[in-house]
């Protein structure tokens, strides 16, 4: 047994505007794999996690809605257990950036960086919205590409052409708020000195010392060390926003708020402190926060995705370095998840959710085991094959792993009243290369090799399950005279079931629990792999194959809109309360059958071919630019094209005009689109609305397809009514 570790663990904190995707239940799985595995080695664990709720964008959101920045905040925290017990997945803690804690640790590490002299003050020149009042982050400032002249670009890079620039750089720039021209105007601003000496040499050493993965040390060396022509290297951080801004005041300077990057990995200590100040703690220690993380045995393990590397790496570390505070141990980076080789987007609702995922029933282990059996410690994106998917959780969980305990236990328990026989549970334990096999998987887990763990688990019920077969006892239960044969092979067996169960419960820990239950065992931990049941229950199922329908209804586009709401909550739900046309006739008919439809009031037929002004305004038409166009490889009638609805994003449609246009044509033009039409999955990719064009009826008729303009003026997002 290893010295026991006292450990502290976080994953990043999901902004708080909105619900978890399938990218932030991937980071959750594999960390607490890594807890889970740790707790089974009785280490000391304190999981926390938050919400990081300030910023401009849940500022403005929250007032688009009416409601304060708080209520937003509250509202999406609502949502967030039935994700996190949905799969499993178990922080000791989860608390918010909006805290009195947090306040009181961002402003009290702010103080001490002062007075080390690591805080600068100069004025900075940015675009300030004269119509809205405020200074404008580069996600609210769009105008022409100061390299390539693209239009409608945001004001920190070009999607057309890549390039990276100022938003002060763009040509005609415009507020993505109000449509007004920004000014330029001028802003006393706070400064992180991270190209100070030492800053540089601290992050030298810590960065490069071997606690980072290789890939994400090489990235930090080139933001230490610059380029080839001695260009580049740490810059100061601007850690300072101006009002109107939700954020933390920074002390003595009235009007001024700390961005949203400075408090957030605070947020991390912020937890922890709430958990152990509210006594969660009190199971493992008897100290304090502050004499907690002012143990130098206590690890700081940070798990993140490869997105954020920059602020974990420099700015984090060197925050607590020279506020006087324990530094990371670990930084476990990962990639994205995507989906058949495609990245995930949110947005564009191409992601699984995974509400839905558990409306539809789906077993959450089986999405634990499929995440867990793609990770390794590198930073990989993991890629979500339904097909693969549905293969290696029937394969691996029904047909090696639980097909052993249903057929051993049949013969336990018809023939021997459930007893195992003591010496073959004994002879069990080293059977299969068992020592080595764990040994294998211990190594993995610590090193969040997750898919070798599992790899080798399964190879270990490959070989058990080889032996019942060359056993064959149903051959012997048919001869009473090699009873004692018999028992002994169900029992190696059934030990080898026992030592499977300790091996996956990181992965699977509510199957162990039921798998504990039907071995009669306490709560497994690593210690017991060598100490098999006495007996075993009559056994029950414990796991069912995957149907591969339910992969069908999980990508079902045209179902997305309930997938939230058939879980209890989400996007069904909020998009009844605002008002939200797509969702509102499933929600008022789901309503009528629950309270009695008989007692509505009758609504007046409409003449045959006509619909009333209700059924029209549920068709969402707005004014669309046309950002890209391009021809569709494996189509003569279709064009996809790129359209900016006034959403601050982009949109893909793929629309059948390529017999009336070439896709240069439509590049800058404005338009009119569906804008709530379900999206609809093609094997081109996924199509996210529809664009109008007027042609003829009668397919003899050969004039042409006439894409709708709007009068010039127009502006993307504007309805049309």
């Amino acid at each position: 047994m290893t010295a026991r570790r006292r450990l502290f663990v976080t994953t990043a904190l999901p902004y708080a505007n909105g619900s978890f995707h399938i990218g932030h239940i991937m980071e959750y799985i594999q960390a607490d794999i890594w807890v889970r595995w740790q707790r089974m080695q009785g280490h000391e664990v304190h999981f926390v996690g938050a919400d990081d709720a300030h910023g401009a964008p849940i500022m403005l959101k929250a007032e688009s809605e009416g409601i304060t920045p708080q209520q937003l905040v509250a509202r999406i925290a609502a949502e967030r257990p039935q994700y996190l017990q949905g799969f499993h997945v178990s922080f000791d803690n989860w608390h918010s950036t909006d805290s009195p804690e947090n306040v009181e640790l961002s402003q009290g590490i702010y103080r001490t960086l002062r007075d080390a002299g690591l805080i600068d003050t100069r004025n900075v020149e940015q675009f300030f919205d004269p119509v809205k009042g405020m200074f404008l982050p580069d996600r609210y400032i769009k105008g022409e590409c100061p390299r390539c002249g693209a239009k409608d670009q945001y004001g920190d890079s070009c999607e057309v052409c890549g390039a990276v620039y100022a938003p002060t750089e763009l040509k005609n720039p415009y507020s993505t708020l109000t449509g007004a021209t920004p000014v330029l105007k001028s802003s006393e601003h706070f400064f992180f000195r991270l190209s100070d000496s030492r800053c540089v040499e601290f992050l030298r050493g810590w960065a490069l010392g071997g606690r980072l993965q290789p890939e994400v040390a090489n990235k930090a060396r080139e933001w230490l060390e610059g380029g080839e022509d001695g260009t580049g290297g740490l810059g100061d951080w601007d850690i300072s926003r101006d009002a109107p801004y939700f954020g933390i005041p920074i002390p003595d300077a009235p009007g001024k708020y700390f961005y949203v990057w400075l408090d957030a990995p605070i947020g991390y200590l912020a937890s922890l402190k709430n958990h152990f100040d509210k006594g969660g703690a009190k199971a493992h220690t008897d100290q304090s926060f502050d004499a907690f993380l002012a143990d130098p045995a206590v690890e700081q393990v940070h798990f993140i995705g490869k997105d954020i590397i920059y602020f974990h790496t420099l700015f984090w570390p060197a925050m607590l370095k020279f506020s006087g505070r324990k530094v990371p141990d670990q930084v476990n980076v990962h990639g994205f998840i995507t989906v058949s080789g495609e990245k995930m987007s949110k947005s564009r609702g191409t992601g699984i959710s995974p509400l839905r995922y558990l409306a539809l029933g789906m077993n959450p282990e089986w999405m634990r085991y499929y995440i867990a059996a793609k990770l390794n410690a590198r930073v990989e994106d993991v890629d979500f094959n339904p097909d693969d998917f549905v293969a290696r959780v029937n394969a691996d969980l029904v047909g090696k792993y639980v097909n052993i305990a249903s057929r051993a236990s049949n013969f336990l328990s018809r023939h021997f009243d459930g007893v195992l026989d003591a010496a073959a549970a004994r002879e069990a334990v080293g059977m299969f290369d068992g020592q080595a096999v764990q040994d294998e998987v211990a190594h993995a887990y610590e090193g969040r090799e997750f898919g070798r763990a599992l790899r080798a688990a399964m190879g270990y019920a490959d070989r058990v399950n080889q032996f019942f077969d060359a056993e064959k006892p149903w051959e012997l239960a048919k001869d009473p005279s090699r009873r004692s044969e018999l028992h002994r092979v169900a029992t190696i067996c059934l030990a080898g079931f026992h030592k499977l169960t300790v091996m996956l419960k990181p992965v699977l820990p509510a199957m162990a629990a039921r798998a504990e239950a039907f071995m009669g065992c306490a709560p497994l931990a690593w210690s017991d792999l060598a100490r098999p049941p006495a007996r075993v229950l009559k056994y029950e199922h414990l796991m069912t194959r995957v149907d591969p329908k339910l992969l069908d209804a999980l990508f079902e586009a045209d179902a997305a809109a309930d997938a939230s709401g058939a879980a209890g909550g989400g996007t069904a739900a909020k998009s009844a309360a605002t008002g939200s046309a797509a969702a509102g006739p499933a929600v008022t008919v789901a309503a009528a059958g629950a309270k009695g439809a008989g007692k509505a009031k009758e609504a007046t037929p409409l003449p045959e071919g006509t619909i009333s002004i209700d059924d029209f305004g549920k068709v969402d038409l707005r004014i669309a630019k046309i950002v890209a166009a391009e021809l569709v490889d494996g189509s003569d009638k279709l064009l996809r094209l790129t359209l900016d609805a006034g959403e601050g994003r982009t949109r893909n449609v793929f629309s059948g005009i390529r017999s009336a246009y070439a896709p240069e044509q439509l590049v800058g033009r404005m338009t009119v689109m569906v804008a709530n039409l379900a999206p609809r999955k093609m094997k081109f990719g996924l199509s996210e609305g529809m664009v109008l064009a007027a042609s003829w009826d009668d397919p003899a008729r050969k004039d042409g397809i006439f894409l709708l303009d709007p009068h010039p003026g127009a502006e993307p997002g504007m309805k049309v009514r």
